[in-house]
């Protein structure tokens, strides 16, 4: 069963037919293991799911963390994981595909 985050994301991006959602993961694991499987070029990661998880990711797929509360603590842990950008999930509507389109590259953009 989806989370409700994950089916909103998943709604919101099925709008743009130049934007692909190639997978999803419940847990940070599932995203470092389709991440590998899949090769998206770039990844959505609620910071949530990665407290207290410290990973540097692979440089090819760009990640866009979001999360409820944008503190210096939120700041942080989207460095620690090596995310491109941090989006408030409360702005996702109007930021998330803006910044998809930004940082994915014009040949496929698969998320």
């Amino acid at each position: 069963m989806r989370c409700a985050a994950r089916l909103s994301i998943r709604t919101l991006l099925s709008r743009w037919e130049d934007i692909k959602v190639v997978g999803e993961a419940a847990t940070f694991q599932e995203v470092i293991q389709k991440t590998a499987a899949l090769m998206p070029d770039v990844i959505v990661l609620d910071l949530r799911m990665s407290e207290g998880v410290v990973v540097t990711l692979p440089s090819s797929p760009k990640v866009l963390a979001i999360s409820f509360v944008n503190d210096e603590e939120a700041k942080e842990l989207a460095d620690d994981i090596g995310a491109a950008r941090l989006l408030d999930k409360m702005e996702l509507s109007k930021t998330l595909v803006p910044a998809i389109l930004e940082l994915a590259p014009l040949r496929s953009r698969a998320c």
